[in-house]
């Protein structure tokens, strides 16, 4: 490595996040209330795995709902070996980020919107959603496309502030610590060589901060439901940087990809599942039920237990996908409830309210990561990792449906109010000592 770039291919800030879904884009408001911000985004910010979330955030929001229940059905879905601090830390701040999302301007889908018959204060009252593994109604949702809805609000703030630097087509390529010098110190993270996919520039990035929200690695598969960003840098840039990483084993598969031979990694909301869909496999000229013989809650077990049924139905009976049966409510209901699947499946000859809807297990959500705390906070010095990139230990071995973007805008909100708290010292290193890539 040589200091041959010219100095204007150096970008100095306070905060250097890696990434544009919600736990970056959090974590760029917040920063900015403190700072200079940065956020580098390998394609179009819009493309990330926030943007194809559909069913939404898990957050306690009714009375006739507790902390308690929430912990305990995650507890349950992480098959026991979710870390309970950090289950009942995020939890308990959803709520206050919940707040924070309807003050920056995303709307929530009411009971107005979906029921017909309500009065006029329930129908004021957000419409909650169940999903697999979940005891009670508790997922805050924008009809059926939250993710995009919540991608959209973000990014229109952050594009109109002007602490906040956003560049698109600009693709991580190594994190910067102190190990690329000549340094005794203790390792620390000093920012991250990045390039310029426009004009095959590698730039360096100097921050106070580096903050980590690549998000998952579902490329990795050859079946995913996630986009092509999802590749697994984050952790692996991490990995080099002496990070330590923790449960890279637990891969989650959602059970309910729509099977089609021109239907791209389309999924199938487990909040259908919520609304009564049932489950079932084909069985000569019959479609019939098996998830009774799985789990005790049937179709809305948690993730992992219904994604290996369907896998082992299809080894038993040979048949190449399951079928989901909501045919139970009527058009009206399905149009205004999951307006985007409704209209995605007619795009394949699929009438929810008359058809069955072919569907099949995919990867979805990487469990693991680098291994943090509910702050964010590494095992590398100035180093946060956040979202799906990082393990708090929120989701153990399999993810409680919905508590993805939950951890992800309280952990991004966190790591924040942590780096403002616990100012690291800086080591006695000026950029004129740290090389530029070549």
């Amino acid at each position: 490595m040589t200091n041959t770039i010219p100095s204007e291919k150096r970008i100095i800030c306070d905060y250097l996040i890696i990434g544009s879904g919600l736990a970056g884009l959090t974590a760029a408001l917040e920063a900015a209330k403190h700072g200079k911000v940065t956020v580098v985004s390998k394609t179009r910010a819009e493309e990330c795995n926030t943007r194809y979330a559909q069913g939404g955030i898990a957050c306690v929001v009714d009375r006739e709902d507790s902390f308690e229940a929430h912990i305990q059905d995650t507890m349950v879905a992480g098959a026991g070996l979710c870390h309970e601090d950090a289950v009942r830390a995020i939890i308990k701040a959803g709520p206050d980020r919940v707040r924070d999302l309807q003050q920056l301007g995303l709307h929530f889908t009411l009971q107005k919107d979906v029921e017909s018959n309500v009065s006029a204060t329930e129908g004021n009252q957000f419409h909650l959603g169940r999903e697999g593994g979940h005891s009670a109604r508790r997922v805050l949702h924008a009809g059926d496309i939250t993710g995009r809805e919540v991608s959209d609000v973000l990014l229109a703030r952050c594009r109109e502030n002007p602490n906040i630097q956003l560049l698109e087509q600009h693709l991580a390529v190594d994190l910067i610590s102190t190990r690329h010098i000549e340094w005794q110190g203790e390792n620390c993270c000093l920012g991250a060589y990045v390039i310029d996919k426009n004009s095959g520039i590698i730039k360096t990035f100097l921050a106070k901060f580096t903050l980590l929200a690549t998000g998952g690695a579902g490329k990795v598969y050859l079946c995913t439901c996630n986009p092509d960003v999802a590749c697994g840098d984050g952790v692996a840039m991490a990995y080099r940087a002496s990070a330590e990483i923790s449960n890279m084993e637990f891969y989650q598969f959602h059970p309910t990809i729509l099977f089609h031979p021109h239907a791209k990694s389309f999924l199938i909301s487990e909040a259908v599942r919520g609304e009564g869909a049932i489950l079932k496999i084909r069985k000569s000229d019959d479609y019939v039920t098996f998830m009774e013989n799985y789990h005790q809650l049937e179709s809305l077990a948690p993730r992992d237990i219904v994604a290996r049924a369907i896998d082992n139905e299809l080894k038993r009976t040979g048949q190449p996908c399951a079928y989901l049966d909501i045919r139970k409510h009527s058009e009206e209901f399905l149009r205004k409830r999951f307006p985007n699947i409704f209209n995605e499946c007619l795009k394949f000859g699929i009438n929810m309210a008359t058809d069955l809807i072919p569907v099949v297990p995919a990867a979805h959500y990487c469990c693991g990561g680098v291994r943090t705390n509910v702050n964010g906070v590494s095992t590398v010095k100035r180093l946060y990792a956040i979202g799906e990139v990082g393990c708090t230990g929120l989701h153990g071995a399999n993810r409680l449906a919905s508590n993805s973007l939950l951890e992800a805008m309280v952990v991004a909100y966190n790591a924040v109010i942590h780096s403002v708290d616990n100012p690291v010292p800086a080591p006695n290193i000026t950029p004129e000592m740290i090389p530029d890539w070549s």
